[in-house]
């Protein structure tokens, strides 16, 4: 932590000397420090504070670079913002670990003698089959509700977005409320196959087959909905999930699915709309000879910092709670009783790029006190879910351990929590490791009988 506080202290210190290269390069050797810091000790590439570490202060560090005429001098309370973000979530993490893995020992013994006490039993091949069942009426079930929820929006409004040409935003239009959460629900099914295959018990061909059936046609609901961020979601969750299922952390797997990735992204590109020129007229890059492959990928993540800092000094009054809490307000529909509880403008860097930080409505809601307290509760939920993780016998455990790290990996993105349908996913991953759950039992219980 010591090596981070010295290494921010310069990247703030170039940065108000105008030196933006030295001040983000600072922050990267900073996340760099911070993301082998738990690499090494743990030996997981996917360590949840880790990622974290890397992606939110190696983001902060691409923001310094100002390659866009957008970017401007930060706030000092932007600056300390983001430190507080970085520092609550280190030290919250590391106590809580601390705490957990002294109540692990401690408790040892007695999981021992339970272990002993359960006889190690080895599951049969009914249970087996009947979980692997669970799994594949999961799968299948989510899949036809997704595509179910997708043509209903495509009969209501009309048009299917990737056929239509020359309408930039299309697929911001398509959506009815309430059924798109469903349509997008599509994004987990891959994950899902990843865990059948790996975990899935008893197989028969048939099964494989309409498992990747399913998985495929999932995949086809994004491309359709011309939504890069759904696709890229869906795949890099899916690698997340077979790293973390199959115990095969190596970060050549994430490389190569964003290679693979390449060339759908830009079709999708294209299918919205979207030329270089229009792009470029967006981002107002300094160099205006910068590469559209340059470009796009820095401003997606840089210029959400400087919508943070937009909001730090044009913010009027802190709306108290109420902008964290939207996804309250959009999943049982008060919203639409009350529009004053989600009545807030956003501040940003130009009214086409929306995209923000996690931390955005935090400070939204209370100022700096609201980074401070969000963060630490994700540092304390983040050591809370790899504890859990590493324990759990049913691997949609490592479904939820792949969204939050995938969430981490994209803190410089969007603001994940206040997201109904990040809450969403988690509540459909739930109800299918309820459901796989319930069916092994019964089928435990009938072999008892």
């Amino acid at each position: 932590m010591v090596v981070y506080l010295i290494l921010y202290g310069a990247g703030v210190l170039f940065a108000s000397s105008a030196h933006y290269y030295m001040s983000g390069m600072s922050l990267i050797l900073a996340a760099l420090y911070l993301y082998f810091y738990d690499y090494r000790r743990s030996g997981n590439p996917l360590h949840l504070r880790a990622l974290f570490s890397l992606f939110w202060v190696g983001g902060e560090g691409i923001s310094c670079f100002k390659l866009s005429r957008l970017q401007t001098d930060w706030d000092p309370v932007t600056w300390a913002s983001f430190f507080i973000a970085l520092a609550a979530f280190w030290s919250v993490f590391g106590m809580a670990e601390a705490r957990i893995r002294k109540k692990r020992e401690e408790g040892k013994d007695k999981r021992e003698e339970k272990a002993r006490r359960k006889g190690v039993e080895a599951v049969s091949e009914g249970t087996e089959a009947a979980g692997s069942f669970g799994m594949l009426t999961a799968i299948l079930l989510l899949t036809a509700v997704s595509w179910a929820a997708f043509l209903l929006e495509a009969a209501v409004l009309g048009y299917v977005p990737f056929f239509l040409r020359g309408v930039p935003h299309a697929y911001s239009h398509f959506h009815i409320s309430g059924v798109h959460y469903f349509t997008v629900s599509c994004v987990l099914v891959p994950s899902m196959a990843v865990i059948w295959f790996l975990r899935g018990g008893v197989k028969k061909r048939w099964q494989a087959v309409l498992v990747l059936l399913a998985a495929a046609a999932s995949l086809l609901v994004p491309v359709l909905c011309v939504s890069r961020f759904q696709l890229i979601f869906s795949v890099i969750l899916a690698v997340l999930t077979f790293m973390q299922v199959s115990g095969k952390k190596r970060l050549r797997y994430l490389f190569g699915a964003a290679a693979a990735l390449l060339p759908l992204y830009v079709i999708l590109t294209v299918a919205r709309s979207h030329d270089v020129a229009y792009l470029n007229g967006i981002f107002e890059m300094k160099d205006p000879a910068t590469p559209i492959f340059i470009t796009q990928p820095y401003m997606y993540i840089a210029n959400n910092y400087d919508n943070f800092n937009c909001l730090v000094t044009e913010l009027p009054a802190h709306s108290m709670g109420l902008k964290s809490l939207f996804p309250l307000w959009a999943l049982t529909g008060l919203k639409f009783i009350k529009p004053e509880l989600v009545d807030f403008p956003i501040y940003t860097t130009k009214e086409e790029l929306t995209t923000v930080t996690l931390f955005y409505d935090a400070y939204y809601d209370f100022g700096v006190v609201g980074v401070f307290l969000f963060s630490a509760v994700l540092g304390l939920f983040a050591a809370w879910l790899m504890d859990r993780a590493e324990r759990a016998e049913n691997p949609f455990w490592q479904l939820f351990y792949s969204q939050a790290a995938l969430y981490f990996m994209l803190s410089f993105f969007t603001t994940w929590y206040s997201n109904p349908a990040t809450w969403f996913y988690f509540a459909a991953t739930g109800a299918a490791m309820v459901w796989v759950e319930l069916i092994k039992r019964l089928a435990g219980a009938g072999e008892r009988t």
